[in-house]
């Protein structure tokens, strides 16, 4: 037998495996991202993620998700007040800081947001990155 085929199927297999540990990753940080929004965030943003109209700004196929990772990340941690445009629409309402999330609580919250509602924001948002914004 062929030294090399043993060899060969080993890297093919972990290259198989690390091509699918992220994409599982993602799901999984979805799913827990889920439960942290009904908890956290649906109340003002609505199950929907279509937000209040006129009051809170909706998520559901918003441009404002495609801001830097790092903004999106300092607006959950520090809240944000004053006006923002979403989708063309002026809204100004007052968000909570909800720094006592844990950064994977935050991660997992926006790659639920990111891939939700017709969103389809690539990347994934890491615990690193959240404990990055953190001051």
């Amino acid at each position: 037998m062929n030294k090399k085929l043993p060899i060969c199927l080993i890297v093919l297999g972990i290259a198989f495996t690390s091509s699918i540990l992220p994409d599982q990753e993602l799901k999984e940080s979805i799913k827990r991202g889920q439960e942290v929004y009904a908890t956290s965030c649906q109340n003002c943003h609505m199950e929907d993620g279509k937000g209040m109209p006129d009051i809170n700004p909706p998520l559901a196929k918003a441009d404002y998700l495609k801001k830097p990772t790092k903004t999106l990340i300092t607006v959950i941690l520090e809240g944000q007040s004053g006006e923002v445009v979403v989708n063309g629409k002026k809204y100004n309402g007052i968000m909570p800081a909800m720094d006592y999330l844990d950064d994977m609580q935050i991660a997992d919250v926006l790659n639920y947001m990111n891939n939700s509602w017709g969103n389809k924001i690539p990347g994934v948002v890491t615990p690193a990155a959240v404990k990055a914004q953190r001051k």
